[in-house]
């Protein structure tokens, strides 16, 4: 989907300053925003390293503020929200540094909270069905396998 209206550098650029400063960005969605605009991959090179002189665009705050987003606010799992930033194009070293803005303890208690959300509203009588159901939902949510199946063989 291209944009028919043709901008400026400096019309381009301050059109993604703005775009940048409502919320934190990475490369990949500011990149991806100019081409939709039509711009061309040469001036979209100078202007990314323009935002990231100027500290708009930040893939380390980025990451964090993601994780602690994703998490806090939509109960996702480390998993997700790792395999979402890989979409973002976001580097591994920024991915461990965003994560570690989730506390265990509070990571535990999310998962803890959605099992148990999850177990007292399915109606099924047979736990191996219940299990499975339960394990899915919150896989698909993102967290890992190895935490769920202890959460639910120690709900006994």
């Amino acid at each position: 989907m291209q944009n028919n209206k043709v901008y400026t550098v400096k019309e381009a650029t301050e059109r993604i300053q703005s775009y940048c400063a409502m919320q934190d960005r990475c490369q990949w969605e500011v990149e991806k925003k100019m081409k939709e605009w039509g711009i061309s991959d040469e001036i979209i090179e100078n202007i990314l390293t323009d935002l990231i002189l100027d500290k708009f665009v930040n893939e380390e705050r980025f990451s964090e503020s993601f994780c602690r987003g994703k998490f806090r606010i939509k109960r996702w799992g480390k998993v997700k929200i790792k395999n979402e930033l890989k979409i973002k194009k976001i580097s591994n070293n920024c991915i461990d540094k965003g994560l570690l803005q989730i506390e265990k303890k509070e990571y535990v208690k999310v998962l803890k909270d959605l099992y148990l959300k999850k177990r007292d509203s399915l109606k099924d009588t047979n736990q191996f069905i219940r299990k499975g159901k339960i394990a899915k939902h919150l896989q698909q949510k993102g967290f890992e396998s190895k935490l769920i199946w202890e959460l639910i063989n120690k709900d006994k």
